[in-house]
């Protein structure tokens, strides 16, 4: 596996994408030579540190023993390493015990660290996330209690919303919080908590939603952190079960239940779920990058495979590599272009997404928030399925041999199922693109989308014609379904059955949109 290689590919996608070079400007520090070196220092503690760990710890697995998690070797030793190499906390301000860097050097980073061990990184992202959100909503003493400890890796958080009979139905959370005199006071059952309890550090926060008051539906929920120990006690959290999933096998899903937990209130009582958005907005944009880094290490696979395998040619000649067969091929470019496609959508959201944060001017601010809004629920599924689908036809290329475990691929296939389904299924994301960025935000969302598009289109069409023709293509149909959309916001029914299909066209306009900056890509190359 070339992590090398795959560090070259983010720093020529960088430098096609506009919204990077503007954000250079803002962060004068983040230059081409400063950012290559970190993204090289990064591919390097991927390959030397983390990927060891990958299978062994897949075949190992987490393990439940006398009530507490288990974590398979090397685990823990590795995170601590990853932690005090500051890579925990790359894009968390500097007060806060961070690296202070911008997001996108964060999203360039990360599918490095989530090709190599994608179990491991699920508790380093949930930590990640779990310092904003603290930091960003929590107050003073909270701040300074839990912050730089989890920047540092000394602690670990967890986000846990769903219970049994309310997964995606966040409305329907029953886990309940009462005030007792000073203390906020916890108890219900929550369940697919990833790393929810583990033996990687000895303090482990949950950030939690519990009914704080009488009011139905989501108005009623807030938010808490609520440690497993306090002042080294236990905190009244037991570990019902582990789950027995296809994949991820390292990364411990504990169901886990609260009896009179001592919690801590973030933010504002009854408004948890808009506060927690912040952290669900990372964990959306990491689900990308871990399609993203396995999509990577598939492809390589696959491309090097083809190479070295020899099969098939006139019978006279000794067998040609299966690469100069025509339909492996077609696959091969098809698995690159994929996976090239989604590296260049990350980076343009996570661009901006900074921009955004340093925009001073309110109208442009709340034009790249629309933007942003509008693409994350693009960017985490059609990313996760990514890491699923180049998986799967890395495994064809392979044939026989990709179905065995001499090669990661069954591994990466069984890892990256779940990712379409975890921060939110599929069919929510179509909703919420639907709902929410198309109805909800009166098309300014898309708006934005469509600028760009046409912005590269004025560039590009001159240099590369055949692909600016598909990109304004797809675009223009993707905006006629948009406008079919609007039109059934009165028969809403309808309008949901067809929120999958619309889901998957605004992919296809961003995915032709992308391949001009593709092109850009190998103009440079050929310079």
């Amino acid at each position: 596996m070339s992590f090398r290689d795959q560090v070259d590919r983010t720093l020529a996608a960088l430098a096609v994408t506009p919204g990077w070079r503007r954000l250079q400007q803002c962060r004068p520090d983040c230059d081409d030579e400063t950012v290559a070196e970190i993204l090289r220092q990064a591919g390097g503690f991927a390959e030397r540190v983390l990927a060891p760990l990958n299978t062994p710890g897949d075949r190992q697995g987490a393990q439940l023993i006398e009530g507490r998690v288990q974590t398979p070797a090397g685990f823990r030793e590795a995170f601590r390493s990853y932690a005090e190499a500051g890579w925990l906390a790359v894009d968390l301000a500097e007060a806060g015990g961070g690296q202070g860097l911008p997001l996108t050097v964060q999203a360039a980073c990360g599918p490095l660290f989530e090709r190599a061990c994608v179990a491991l990184m699920m508790v380093a992202g949930s930590t990640r996330a779990a310092a904003h959100l603290i930091w960003e909503t929590g107050d003073q003493q909270l701040i300074r209690e839990w912050v730089p400890k989890l920047a540092t890796g000394e602690r670990t958080a967890t986000i846990c919303i769903s219970e049994a009979d309310a997964g995606s139905d966040v409305g329907r959370l029953r886990t309940k919080a009462e005030r007792v005199r000073d203390d906020w006071r916890i108890s219900g059952r929550k369940t697919w908590i990833s790393f929810g309890d583990h033996d990687l550090t000895e303090r482990i926060g949950h950030c939690l939603l519990a009914r704080t008051g009488s009011e139905p539906g989501t108005r009623g929920l807030s938010l808490f952190l609520v440690p497993n120990l306090i002042e080294g006690q236990p905190n009244g959290i037991t570990v019902e079960r582990l789950e027995d999933k296809m994949g991820l096998h390292a990364s411990p899903t504990c169901a886990l239940n609260f009896d009179q937990s001592r919690g801590t209130l973030i933010g504002g009582e009854g408004r948890g779920l808009a506060q927690l958005f912040r952290m669900i907005e990372l964990m959306r944009l990491q689900t990308a990058c871990q399609g993203l880094g396995l999509a990577s290490a598939s492809v390589d696979i696959a491309e090097r495979y083809a190479k070295e395998r020899r099969q098939g040619g006139h019978s006279s000649s000794p067998p040609v590599p299966i690469a100069e067969h025509p339909d492996v091929r077609r696959q091969l470019e098809e698995m690159r272009r994929r996976t090239e496609v989604l590296r260049l959508a990350v980076l343009e959201l996570a661009t901006a997404m900074d921009l955004a944060a340093y925009e001073p001017n309110d109208e442009r601010r709340r034009e790249l928030e629309s933007f942003c809004a509008w693409m994350l629920p693009l960017i985490k599924n059609f990313g996760a399925d990514a890491g699923f689908g180049v998986a799967n036809a890395a495994i064809q290329v392979l044939g026989g041999a990709g179905y065995t475990r001499d090669w990661p691929l069954e591994q990466y296939l069984r890892d990256a199922r779940v990712m379409t389904i975890y921060e939110g299924t599929t069919g929510m994301q179509a909703l919420d693109f639907l709902t929410r960025r198309l109805w909800g935000d009166q098309e300014n969302g898309l708006r934005q989308l469509k600028a760009r598009v046409q912005n590269d289109l004025s560039s590009d069409a001159d240099l590369h014609p055949e692909e600016a023709k598909v990109a304004q293509k797809r675009l223009e149909a993707f905006d006629e379904f948009s406008r079919r959309m609007m039109s059934l916001q009165a028969e809403p029914e309808i309008a949901l059955y067809l929120a999958h299909d619309y889901f998957l066209s605004g992919w296809e306009a961003v995915s032709a949109w992308m391949d001009l900056r593709l092109c850009r890509i190998k103009d440079r190359l050929r310079q």
